[in-house]
Order: structure tokens, then C-alpha cells, then sequence
């Protein structure tokens, strides 16, 4: 005992390292994280990697396209950044699979960071938006999607696809990982690096972290609480970046230090000072799961919350005349249950949300962007609690019932 606490101890001490150590470990086995990829613990939430992807993936695809030139070219510098320079304006492209509030945010993003350079490179694949109501409350078909062909088949290969694994606005979830994705992965020739945010359901189901390049996400829904952030990112990717003066000759910014991955992956997320004491309740969570489910890992607690979303959505289609669910059945969040009472009738809902306060039922309101009500389902949140939940969404219903 040093007599110290975790806020109060150097973020490069031996306990501070031993903290990192064993949440990567944990999140490690978790996870069942290969070799090939590292963790890495950020700053800047899910926003801030919206940045951190578009400036650190770029510049993976500058660095290919300028060793390729190197080969062809030899040393001659000047004649490199001509060629990738025109390379950058002409082929440059980013794939978005936009299917709720915050990868439209992280589209916007990329097209804002870009424009210094022009327009068009951001394709927004898809934007569920525009198939049925115009909002976000489905997934269309993926034959439907526009994304980039690979450049042995005549297209502008992206640099990366990006989608976000659940939307929390809109209660909008990918089932399962894009059947269309799969079709590039282990073929380097076509491979397009997947770019995935979970914010908001990693560590409440079973991934498959091979599939992808990039995986991001903030804290503070299932993971611990705010001021770190995750990313498990492939570590082929941090050693294929150009240097600065590259960047900047072709007209790019190099990626800020504080969002730039091989340096924090050079200093073991330690570049700067790391808020230790997240970290260690982050580490906290995954042995807790760990040892909740043993050997079934995230099995165990996927199992756990699709049970939980169940008997939720059970409920709430038992009583359609008073519940209108939002999104299509087909891509229901587990984690985020969006639904309107009576069509979204705002006095209905004020006494929805009166009552539920009144049994210390908390935080049902939906997002302001979208309003109606939002049931937040995250992993701390115990089948006890969703049971109490559900009692008094039968209650109001047969007391409110045409």
C-alpha cells in the first residue's frame, strides 16, 4: 500500500503500466484478439476517432500508393508527389455505410477534413434515410449498397468501409458482420480495410476482430466510464505510414500527435497522461465478464442481452396500439429500444416518462435529436432491473389501453 490512490498515482509508473497490462490482457481474451492487431487507449471518445480514422487511414493509403510509386520512380522525390498527388485528387475515396445519427456524423466528418483537397471523395454507401421513411429505422438490402470496386475490377478502391455497428439514437444494429464485406477479406489484392465504431455494444456480443482493421469505441456504455477510449487496430496499418513532409507535399495533414496511432502505440498509450483510474475500472468490467461466463467469454453475455431485449420487445408488441416500435425487426438494437407511446403523442409520452420516474425508472427520454422514448439496455444493466422495467410497461398499457 503506497498510500496513494489510482487518480493520484504517475500514469508512468509500474502500477500504472501493470494497469494497462492486464486490461489489455483481459479485453485480450475477451475478445480473442490476434496477434496481428494491438490495443491501444485513447483520448477524444467516438468523436474524436471520427477524426483519427479519416487522418491516420489516409495516410495508410498515401503510403501505399507512394511506395508503388517509389518502385516505379527510384528515388526521384519530385516526381513521386506529382504522381500521388494526382493519384490523391483522382482515386482517393472513403466508403460510409450511413444507417443512423452517428455515422452520418463520422461521414460529415470525413468530407469536412477533406475539403481543403475538394469534393466527392467521400462515398456515403449507403443512407438508410433514403429506402422507406426517411428516417433511420432500417438497413436496406446490401445488394442495394454503392460501394467502391476494388481497383482490379476497373474501380477507385476505398481506403477503408466504415460503418457503425449500433446506432444508439436510433435503435438501429448490424445483426450480423456484412455478408458483401466478407468477399474482400484475405485477398490483398482487393482487400478494403473495414473501419468499425461499437461504441455502444462492444463487449455485449461476440466479434470476430480478424474481419477488421480498425475497431473503436468509447467507455462509458459497457466498457467502464468516460474518459478513455478503445481501439484495436491491425498493426500492419501502424507501420505503413508515410513521413510528415510527404503528407504535406502531397497536401494532406499529418494526423495530430494525440490522434495518431503509431505514436501512441509507440509509447503504450502513454504519450500523454492516461486517466489510470478508467482504465483500471475498464480492466474491472472485463474480468468481472470473464468471470461471470468462464469459458463461454462473450458468449455468455451475448446470451444474457439478447434475453434482455427479448423480453422487452416482447412486451412492447404485446401492446401495439399503445407502443409503436421504431426501427425495422430486422435490425432492433439489443442495446438501444426506441419506441414511441401512442404514435408519439407529446402528452402521452410526458406521462409515460412522469410515471417511470416516479419508480425510479431513469433516463427513458429519447435523444433530443429524435425525441420519444429510449430504453437503454447495457450490460449493467441486470435482468432484475429489466423485469421491473417490463412490469411497468404492462402496467401502463392495461391502464391505458383503448
Amino acid at each position: 500500500n503506497s498510500g496513494l490512490s489510482l487518480v493520484e498515482i504517475s500514469h508512468r509508473s509500474q502500477t500504472a503500466n501493470q494497469i494497462l497490462a492486464d486490461t489489455k490482457a483481459a479485453l485480450t481474451t475477451l475478445l480473442d484478439i490476434p496477434d496481428s492487431h494491438d490495443i491501444l487507449f485513447m483520448h477524444g471518445g467516438g468523436s474524436g476517432e471520427f477524426s483519427a480514422v479519416v487522418h491516420n487511414m489516409v495516410a495508410v493509403w498515401v503510403e501505399k500508393r507512394r511506395r508503388e510509386a517509389e518502385k516505379d520512380l527510384g528515388q526521384d522525390s519530385s516526381k513521386m508527389i506529382e504522381r500521388v498527388r494526382k493519384e490523391l485528387r483522382d482515386d482517393l475515396r472513403l466508403d460510409y455505410l450511413v444507417t443512423g445519427s452517428w455515422s452520418l456524423k463520422a461521414s460529415q466528418e470525413a468530407a469536412n477534413l477533406l475539403e481543403p483537397l475538394g469534393s466527392g471523395f467521400v462515398n456515403v454507401a449507403v443512407d438508410s434515410r433514403k429506402s422507406k421513411s426517411g428516417k433511420f429505422d432500417n438497413i436496406p438490402p446490401e445488394d442495394t449498397w454503392s460501394l467502391n470496386k476494388p481497383q482490379n475490377s476497373g474501380g477507385k478502391a476505398s481506403a477503408f468501409v466504415y460503418y457503425c455497428d449500433n446506432e444508439t439514437v436510433d435503435g438501429v444494429e448490424f445483426p450480423k458482420f456484412p455478408q458483401c464485406l466478407e468477399q474482400t477479406l484475405g485477398k490483398s489484392e482487393n482487400e478494403v480495410p473495414i473501419v468499425a465504431d461499437m461504441s455502444s455494444n462492444l463487449l455485449s456480443r461476440r466479434v470476430d476482430v480478424s474481419k477488421h482493421a480498425v475497431i473503436f469505441g468509447g467507455a462509458q456504455k459497457n466498457i467502464g466510464i468516460t474518459d478513455v477510449t478503445l481501439l484495436i487496430v491491425r498493426k500492419d496499418l501502424l507501420l505503413t505510414q508515410p513521413p510528415p513532409s510527404f503528407l504535406h507535399a502531397v497536401g494532406l495533414w499529418s494526423p495530430p500527435t494525440i490522434l495518431n496511432w503509431p505514436t501512441i502505440a509507440k509509447n503504450n498509450s502513454l504519450y500523454n497522461t492516461m486517466p489510470i483510474f478508467s482504465i483500471w475500472i475498464a480492466g474491472e468490467v472485463m474480468r468481472g465478464l470473464l468471470e461471470t461466463h468462464k469459458d463461454r467469454r462473450l458468449g455468455g453475455q451475448e446470451e444474457v442481452a439478447n434475453t434482455k431485449a427479448k423480453r422487452i420487445y416482447d412486451v412492447l408488441d404485446e401492446y401495439p396500439d399503445i407502443y409503436q416500435i421504431v426501427p425495422d425487426r430486422s435490425v432492433r438494437s439489443r442495446m438501444n429500444i426506441c419506441f414511441r407511446v401512442y404514435g408519439g403523442d407529446a402528452g402521452q409520452e410526458k406521462a409515460f416518462l412522469e410515471g417511470a420516474e416516479a419508480q425510479l425508472l431513469q433516463g427513458l427520454k429519447g435523444h433530443r435529436s429524435v425525441g420519444g422514448i429510449r430504453i437503454s439496455n447495457y450490460n449493467a444493466v441486470d435482468v432484475g432491473k429489466v423485469e421491473r422495467l417490463t412490469t411497468y410497461l404492462e402496467d401502463y398499457a392495461r391502464k391505458n389501453e383503448p
